[in-house]
């Protein structure tokens, strides 16, 4: 059976792989395209959406959603170059992060970046001596941490102590830290509450205690002379990590939050403020598949071991966070009528440590050395999540290619980890 046939099987939306290098990352623009579609049309109109690079920073991705209308949420010097080298104008970028170096801000501030998300009062005076010095004036977004963690949320962003924002309290207590500055002066909100919320009526809850917060913040703010005018409200949207599945429906949220802005922000349909949203795996999780292959199986101590070609350094999943769920690979090679599945299989990757094992105990399909196997919906945080340096295995090529246009032909590339020398050593 071909493996495109086989693909089909599985549910997964791959090219045809003859002659491709493997273990590859494979991209779908079309389901980038798509999954962006679905955003917008869940979100008010009159909205603004960024992409969070740190989900995906490849540039053919970037491109096709910057096509997509997308703004652009870097947090680094690499995602600012990248981001420009996709064609966002520096000056539209919004530049995040609960710490920035001096050199990060004063390489942002010649490249054109003008929009800043600061988390401390000390981070909005650093911003302006930085823009003092390169005798620019730039525009903030205040982060928030609000008082109490937002339900269901997959990862706690606020509520809980955490670099991420100012404390409601704090800012309510003493607003008048958070006034102009000579080069820096605050003009909006940031409120991202918690990340792959698990509905649409999560993603409500966290919206209308984003809304209640950001009223009673520039409320204070506005006593010292400080209009937040923006108030981006982060996102959480949810997607499937490296299991089968699809992007959550998200068509009960639209009708429901735009009646919270019309009570929280009346003037939000003219852009007083102007609220914004942000994505990274929503837009590009299920877009990815990493394809690889298996080394070697064998039986220890009673149970099947399967060895492949990919383990945490290809996908790690955010695995020194101990956020590594089991991962259960798919096969793509041809069946094996008769042949005995395995119940109970250890799945590991190539790396001289136990640590690198993405399964204890799962089952597969009878597989062998040689076999194609995938994991779906690794689109975010997949390669640029992983172990990339460790023990120096080659990494896996990526491959992008556009299952609404199949003449396009499938491109290859593969990320470069170089060593380059400080100057004047």
């Amino acid at each position: 059976m071909p493996v495109t046939d086989q693909v089909h099987d599985a549910g997964l939306r791959l090219p045809d792989l003859t002659g491709l290098p493997v273990p590859a990352y494979v991209y779908d623009l079309a389901e980038v395209r798509a999954a962006h579609a679905a955003l917008t049309g869940a979100l008010p109109a009159r909205t603004g959406l960024y992409y969070s690079l740190k989900a995906n920073p490849h540039p053919a991705l970037l491109r096709a959603l910057r096509a997509c209308g997308a703004r652009a949420e870097v947090c680094s010097t690499g995602e600012l170059l990248a981001a420009v080298d996709a064609g966002w104008p520096a000056g539209e970028l919004l530049y995040t992060g609960p710490g920035k170096s001096d050199e990060e801000l004063r390489h942002a501030l010649e490249h054109g970046v003008r929009h800043f998300s600061v988390d401390s009062a000390y981070a909005l005076a650093q911003l302006d001596r930085a823009a003092g010095r390169t005798g620019t004036a730039v525009r903030c977004l205040l982060r928030i941490n609000d008082d109490r963690p937002a339900p269901g949320q997959g990862l706690a962003m606020t509520g809980v102590a955490s670099p991420f924002g100012v404390d409601t309290s704090a800012v309510l207590a003493r607003p008048a830290e958070f006034g102009d500055r000579a080069h820096a002066r605050i003009g909006g909100l940031h409120l991202y509450m918690g990340t792959n919320l698990g509905s649409a009526g999560d993603l409500l809850a966290q919206f209308a205690r984003s809304l209640a917060t950001a009223r009673r913040v520039s409320a204070a703010l506005a006593e010292h002379g400080v209009r937040a005018d923006v108030w981006d409200l982060g996102g959480g949207f949810p997607a499937p990590f490296a299991a089968a599945g699809e992007r959550a429906g998200l068509s009960g949220l639209r009708g429901p939050l735009e009646e919270l802005l019309d009570s929280a922000a009346p003037g939000w349909r003219t852009g007083s403020p102007d609220v914004c949203f942000e994505s990274g795996r929503y837009l590009v999780g299920t877009a990815g598949t990493l394809v690889t292959r298996v080394l070697d199986t064998k039986r220890s101590h009673g149970r099947d071991v399967v060895v492949l070609q990919s383990g945490i350094h290809h996908l790690g999943g955010m695995s020194g966070l101990r956020r590594l769920p089991p991962l259960v690979p798919h096969l793509l090679t041809p069946d094996r009528t008769g042949t005995p599945a395995l119940t109970e299989a250890m799945v590991t990757g190539p790396l001289c440590t136990p640590l690198d094992t993405w399964a204890q105990r799962t089952a597969l399909p009878a597989v062998r050395p040689g076999d194609l196997v995938a994991v779906p919906n690794t689109g975010a945080y997949g390669l640029y999540a992983s172990l990339v340096a460790f023990l120096g295995h080659a990494l896996p090529a990526e491959i992008v290619f556009d299952s609404a246009d199949p003449r396009r032909a499938p491109e290859v590339s593969r990320l470069t980890l170089a060593r380059v020398p400080e100057p004047g050593h």
